[in-house]
């Protein structure tokens, strides 16, 4: 016998910062819910990246439903103009929010989702598809129902792969053991892997300049340390970015950075380079091959960026956008040709909406793979489905997004243990980067990130920029 949809709880797959806002506001509706997280704990993908310095203030981290929840436990909010690491979003914020009376039973750790259909319904069936509840299956075997499914599962597990053409190179899945995720802790955790030993870092993104500023000063450390850097493009100046001219300043010194580290011969640039082979040498190391064209190291970075994961909701009826892989309505506001981090306009449930009745895909996700992602424009997501699964469709529509560009995209804040600085406009000079947070760990730079997710937006500024112009960035 099928329960009626309507008496089965809401499932909220992800236990991320997005996820949590999801459940945080389920909970402060009285809409009964579940969250599956496929990790030992909340944020496990963050976890991955913890040594990642934001670059948008507490202020910005902190969903409000999620705050009134850590408000009632007595919960010391961060000071909202420090700039958290990823470690700090764990520790601070999201770990004592998954303590909370409301949340600490609804969570299950270890659940990993492989498949979300229609009970009784495949994706061509139609009559009383929408009375049915939705059928989760998790890869121990396990089957829920729900009522609804909030799906913020992120793209962090899901990287681009390596060949130019959009599937895997040649050999590709053979040397995935030489093959490093995205943003590894390259002056920490990873040092070994890295420390007089040559990597070669694909990817053209703000990701793929955080790693090659790090590997840069790992070079100096250790002996060795060999770098290059390989990009699809054949124009360096695009590479570099924007310079002096770039609307974020400090994505602009970013540029300036790499461009540094190349011209100073501690970096190889290979441009023009479509990967279309992968394949081990003699003595052991991976030779990417584009053409005539090769490149020996011995560890392959991929920074090429991510893409979400349809394939655990095939049977579901989706309306993506064929480009993005977000849904239709929302591809044109977040274009990242046309948009950067805080020119995405407020959206909500309509623009998230899928022929599927009741399943909604926000965060990451939902972006496809547009880099244009912002943690509190998830909030805002999360709370506008909300309102619509608890059927009060005037909140669920008045989208408000407090995100004014001059602030979530500002540089000028302040480090833990150091005051804001001023600057001439608000897209000022960055502070000096500060020392490790763990006393166990030598001092160092902390890689430091605009908040866009995972996906593409993370970036590294060791120096404070130069700053002229007076105008706010778009």
């Amino acid at each position: 016998m099928i329960v009626p949809s309507k008496d089965l709880p809401v499932v909220v797959i992800g236990a991320g910062p997005v996820g949590l806002a999801a459940a945080a506001h389920l909970a402060d509706r009285g809409v009964d819910f579940v969250v599956l997280e496929s990790g030992p704990s909340a944020a496990a993908a963050i976890e991955e990246w913890r040594h990642v310095r934001l670059f948008s203030p507490w202020r910005y981290g902190v969903d409000s439903a999620a705050r009134r929840l850590l408000d009632e436990a007595g919960w010391t909010e961060p000071d909202p103009d420090m700039l958290p690491t990823g470690g700090d979003l764990i520790d601070q914020y999201l770990a004592p929010l998954v303590k909370t009376p409301q949340l600490a039973d609804r969570i299950q750790y270890g659940a990993e989702v492989v498949a979300v259909t229609r009970a009784g319904f495949d994706r061509i069936r139609t009559a009383g598809r929408d009375d049915a509840p939705f059928l989760i299956r998790l890869a121990d075997g396990e089957e829920l129902t729900a009522s609804a499914v909030v799906d913020a599962a992120g793209t962090w597990r899901k990287p681009n792969v390596l060949g130019g053409s959009g599937i895997p190179a040649r050999g590709e899945t053979d040397a995935a053991d030489a093959v490093a995720h995205a943003l590894p802790d390259v002056l920490g955790r990873d040092r070994a892997r890295f420390a007089g030993r040559r990597t070669a870092v694909v990817g053209a993104g703000h990701s793929a300049s955080t790693t090659l500023l790090d590997l840069g000063e790992l070079a100096e450390q250790e002996p060795g340390t060999e770098i290059v850097w390989v990009v699809r493009g054949s124009s360096q100046e695009r590479t570099y970015g924007g310079g002096e001219a770039d609307e974020l300043p400090a994505r602009g010194a970013l540029g300036e950075r790499v461009k540094k580290l190349v011209q100073s011969g501690r970096v190889e640039l290979v441009g023009g380079f479509r990967t279309e082979g992968i394949t081990r040498t003699a003595d052991g190391r991976v030779q990417l091959v584009a053409g005539e064209q090769a490149v020996v190291a011995d560890t392959v970075v991929n920074s090429t960026g991510f893409r979400p994961d349809h394939g655990v909701v095939a049977e579901l009826r989706l309306d993506l956008d064929p480009i993005l892989g977000s849904t239709r309505a929302l591809a044109p506001l977040i274009d990242p040709n046309k948009h950067s981090c805080g020119t995405v306009p407020p959206h909500g449930v309509d623009e998230l909406a899928h022929p599927e009745q009741g399943y909604y895909a926000i965060g990451a996700k939902s972006y496809g793979r547009a880099p244009t992602f912002l943690l509190a424009t998830g909030y805002e997501q999360a709370r506008s489905v909300v309102a619509a699964l608890a059927g009060d469709w005037e909140a669920a529509r008045d989208v408000q997004l407090d995100l004014p560009e001059t602030g979530v995209c500002s540089s000028s804040l302040a480090f833990p243990g150091e005051e804001a600085t001023a600057s001439s406009g608000c897209c000022g000079p960055a502070p000096q980067a500060t020392a490790g947070n763990s006393a166990a760990e030598p001092a160092r730079a902390t890689s430091r990130g605009l908040a866009t997710g995972i996906g593409g937006g993370l970036l590294t500024v060791l120096d404070p920029p130069k700053v002229t112009q007076s105008g706010c960035c778009s």
